[in-house]
Order: C-alpha cells, then sequence, then structure tokens
C-alpha cells in the first residue's frame, strides 16, 4: 500500500504546534537540559538502596572484588548526580528567591553532604521499621524477606530518604522520589510527613499519608489507610497548614480506615477498626469499630437474607 504523506500539511503541523509554544502556558518551557531529570532521580533511588542495604542490591555495573572499594565508587557517583539534580531543582526553589547559578551549586553542595551525614541516621530508623515489620507479621519468614521483597518497606525507605531532602527544601526531587516508589508499591507517603521509628505498613496497597501528617514511634498500618485532609478546596492558601491528622506513638490502624484533619489527634496506643471515618480527635487507649453491619445474601433464586452482624474480640482484622 503506497503511504501517503503531504509535506507542506506535516509542515503547517509543526509550525502550529511550534507557534502554540510561544502562548506562555506554564507547560510551554523546551530547556529540556535546565529540568530535574525524572528518569535519573529513579536511578538516584535505586542506587541508595545498594547503600542502605549494603549486599542486598546491585546494578552489576561495578566488578570489583573489594567490596569496601565498590562502595565508595557508588557513593561518589551518587554524590555527583544528586548533587547535579538539586542545583537544577534549586531553579524552582520560590523559598529562596532567585539564585545565581554560583549560589546554587554551593548551595547544592552543602545539601547533598548534609544529606550524606544522615545517611546513618537514615539507616538507624530503617533497622527499626524492619524489626517492626518482623515482629509485627507472623508471615516474614526472615529479616532479608522483608528487604527484598515487602513493599511497605520499600515505601518507607523511599520516604525516609526524600524526607531528608524536604527538611533542606529541596524542590521537586523529593516529590519525584516518593511517587516513584508509589508508583511501585501503591503506597503513597508524601516527603513532608513526620513518621517516627519502627513504622510497620503491612500489605500497603492504597496507603496515603499526607505532607504535614505527623506519626509517633510504633505506629502499624494496614492496606487502603487514609491520613488525609479534610478538604483541600482551599488550594494555595492552605500550603504550609497543618491539614493532617497526628498519630501517637502505639497506634494500630486497620484497612480502609480514614483519618481526616489537621485538629485530629489519636490517642496514645489505640486501635481503629477497618473502614472506620474519623474526623474528630480520639483518646489514648481507646478501640473505635464500625458495629452492627449489615449483610445482604441472594439465594439462586433472588430471595434477600438479612443479618446483622455485631463484631465481637476478632472486629479488627481486616485481612
Amino acid at each position: 500500500m503506497k503511504e501517503i504523506v503531504k509535506e507542506e500539511e506535516i509542515a503547517q503541523i509543526v509550525k502550529n504546534i511550534f507557534a502554540d509554544y510561544e502562548g506562555g502556558k506554564k507547560i510551554d518551557e523546551s530547556d529540556i537540559f535546565n529540568k530535574p531529570n525524572k528518569a535519573e532521580i529513579h536511578e538516584l533511588v535505586k542506587s541508595l538502596f545498594q547503600i542502605i542495604y549494603p549486599g542486598y542490591f546491585r546494578d552489576g555495573l561495578y566488578k570489583i572484588y573489594n567490596p569496601k572499594t565498590g562502595f565508595a565508587v557508588i557513593i561518589e557517583d551518587i554524590f555527583y548526580h544528586l548533587n547535579k539534580q538539586v542545583t537544577l531543582a534549586l531553579d524552582f526553589c520560590r523559598l529562596r528567591g532567585v539564585m545565581t547559578e554560583e549560589d546554587r551549586k554551593v548551595e547544592s553542595y552543602r545539601i547533598c553532604k548534609a544529606f550524606f551525614d544522615r545517611i546513618p541516621k537514615i539507616r538507624a530508623d530503617l533497622e527499626t521499621d524492619l524489626k517492626a515489620a518482623f515482629d509485627g507479621d507472623p508471615a516474614a519468614g526472615c529479616h532479608e524477606e522483608i528487604i527484598l521483597a515487602y513493599p511497605g518497606l520499600t515505601a518507607i525507605t523511599v520516604y525516609r530518604i526524600a524526607h531528608e531532602l524536604y527538611k533542606e527544601r529541596v524542590p521537586v526531587l523529593p516529590r519525584l522520589m516518593t511517587e516513584y516508589a508509589h508508583s511501585l508499591t501503591g503506597i503513597d507517603i508524601h516527603p513532608g510527613a513526620t513518621i517516627g521509628q519502627y513504622f510497620f505498613i503491612d500489605h500497603g496497597t492504597g496507603i496515603v499519608i499526607g505532607e504535614t501528617a505527623v506519626i509517633g514511634n510504633n505506629v502499624k498500618i494496614y492496606q487502603g489507610v487514609t491520613i488525609g485532609a479534610l478538604s483541600t478546596r482551599g488550594g494555595q492558601k492552605l500550603s504550609g497548614k497543618k491539614r493532617h491528622p497526628t498519630i501517637c506513638d502505639g497506634v494500630t490502624i486497620y484497612a480502609g480506615a480514614s483519618i481526616l484533619g489537621g485538629e485530629t489527634v489519636i490517642g496514645e496506643n489505640t486501635v481503629i477498626g477497618g473502614n472506620t471515618f474519623i474526623t474528630r480527635s480520639i483518646d489514648p487507649n481507646t478501640r473505635v469499630s464500625m458495629k452492627n453491619l449489615e449483610m445482604e445474601y441472594r439465594t439462586a433464586d433472588h430471595v434477600r437474607q438479612s443479618k446483622e452482624i455485631e463484631q465481637g474480640d476478632e472486629w479488627y482484622y481486616m485481612i
């Protein structure tokens, strides 16, 4: 079949699109070399896993017999590429105002050095998260299984990396990191959230944790949980305000629960049952559950039967 191509029509299409690029839209920027590279950020996350969990992750590029020499090469490579991406990202920082290229390079180097100085702290926190996952999940065969296979620990690891950059007010990059984890695991943790030690996500798919959420130590969360805002209708006017709940130490939140609002505080050692919807504070040492659920059954001849199910001691098991 003969291909029909009218060069003048194609040329006109190109001309029309180029003309549209001059319309002053926010999406018009075409300087691809002056932006953080999304794919490179994803590769940085993968590389950081190699130094956070030495011996568990490798890319096969470095064939070096001395492991310490290999890790030194990886660390230097990550530092170089992170420094480059942070320098580009700082051009977008409305909090710092206009910066010269030299100022951005100096600030980027400082940020990257501070970040790498905190890697021992990140690893210390993740050691507690690993312990919480192993102690809290009878299905966990070993610590290695959790590191290599559990999406919850993957999402928490990326969050803890991104959170350190978020605290340094690095634009764009922390969100690119956590959204990468979101795409891999189905777990959406904003890098601005504050999360304590011994944090355990079981299963995890569909979890959302908002930017201003505060989560204490020894908190356990199941799949489908939302720790979110009551409303975002105020848009940018709400930026910087606390919109998400505070979850105190020792809280367990079962599957499908929604906890909303910046003034909502869930007290210590409280257990939140599955599919609950909470918009007010809960006192410590409380058990919250849905009661008298009604289930409907349809037989083959479409006869309806209804029965109220009053949940007993096992109400909180939602998996």
